[in-house]
């Protein structure tokens, strides 16, 4: 997922003491279909064909409307079980999260390691991944600040390892000390699998080269996607993706619960997500609105539902929508195990088309 590029660069990290150390292994519990899991990218790594983003998790920046509390902190836990329980096995997040670096309340990664702690307590053979990522601010140099930064997060998280640790986007310099810290994360057991985020073409296929010369992977990209943000078609980088072998993981792909159907020209979002989604852009938007929600009717799924199958339908993506509480995960498991025929995903983008696209994040175009 996304961090707001304004203040990106306003951070401050905040260290927590380790804790007991968490080894994921297989659960007999919830039962994961062979064909619901996916390949990233040229990794050994298998994920489940949709992930969990923990964004909004502890953060007071942008969502939550700006206050944290006990009640919103229980609406998450039960989101991150709820998932688990729906054959979601893998969460995504980030150093900055929640912390105090994006004037947070408390940061995505502890809670994330909270819960698995949790977790398997009670259900000890459950398998769960992580994925998180490093910020790649203008004081950190060269290959030491990834390895020391991804300590820092194995420690809020209370682990040894994460299934993936990604580039959260490029620096304003020192690109290829993050891309030989990536590799040496690897080299040194720390992580499963290495990726960026928010890559341009460019910029993928340098990092891609770079690991390349090590013998190692560049597994993923995650990029903002969704059926009307659909840059990552328009710019090279899904084609690349495609091209090199490197998954694409979509943040925001219900456009930040746009999508969902449940804003209206006379209701919009809340917060920040109110000046992006104005009355106007959902006016344009309601064709498409009603379309996906014809659709699903015909499946018998949510609009949530069919624009996350969408996505999927894309071949070598992986999208990671947001839960904040257990009805959302709940929903989100109902996009697996079924596919939109072609026809209605060229539909879908048809109409999608005849809407102006929203606002990106800057670091693509860097």
């Amino acid at each position: 997922m996304a961090l707001q590029f304004s203040s990106a660069c306003n951070f401050a990290l905040s260290h927590h003491r380790k804790g007991e150390r968490i080894r994921a292994v297989a659960s007999d519990k919830v039962k994961i279909q062979e064909d619901n899991l996916v390949k990233l990218g040229g990794s050994d790594l298998k994920l489940t064909k949709l992930g969990i983003g923990a964004w909004s998790w502890g953060d007071t920046s942008y969502w939550n409307d700006f206050e944290w509390d006990d009640r919103k902190m229980k609406a998450c836990k039960n989101a991150f079980d709820a998932s688990i329980d729906s054959g979601i096995t893998w969460f995504d997040t980030a150093e900055v999260y929640g912390s105090r670096f994006s004037f947070g309340a408390i940061n995505s990664e502890t809670l994330l390691g909270r819960f698995i702690k949790e977790r398997k307590q009670k259900y000890p053979e459950d398998e769960i991944a992580v994925a998180t990522k490093f910020a790649a601010l203008p004081w950190r140099l060269g290959r030491q600040s990834v390895l020391s930064a991804l300590k820092d997060s194995l420690s809020r998280l209370e682990l040894d390892s994460v299934e993936l640790y990604q580039l959260h986007w490029p620096g304003i310099w020192g690109n290829e000390g993050y891309i030989d810290g990536l590799g040496d994360a690897v080299e040194q057991g720390l992580v499963k699998a290495v990726g960026v985020s928010n890559y341009s073409e460019k910029r993928l296929r340098e990092a891609y080269k770079q690991l390349k010369k090590r013998g190692i992977p560049l597994a993923s990209n995650q990029v903002n996607y969704s059926l009307i943000y659909r840059i990552p078609e328009e710019n090279g980088v899904k084609a690349t993706c495609d091209e090199l072998g490197i998954s694409l993981i979509a943040y925001s792909p219900i456009a930040q619960g746009v999508l969902t159907g449940k804003y209206t020209p006379q209701n919009i979002p809340t917060g920040p997500r109110g000046n992006i989604y104005t009355a106007e852009f959902l006016t344009e938007l309601q064709p498409l609105l009603n379309r996906i929600n014809e659709i699903g009717q015909n499946y018998n799924k949510t609009p949530t539902q069919v624009a996350l199958n969408w996505l999927i339908a894309q071949d070598n993506v992986i999208p990671i929508p947001g839960a904040k509480n257990a009805e959302q995960a709940k929903e989100f498991g109902g996009a697996l195990g079924w596919s939109l025929t072609s026809d209605e995903v060229n539909e879908l983008r048809d109409l999608a088309s005849k809407s102006k696209p929203v606002i990106g994040f800057p670091a693509e175009k860097l």
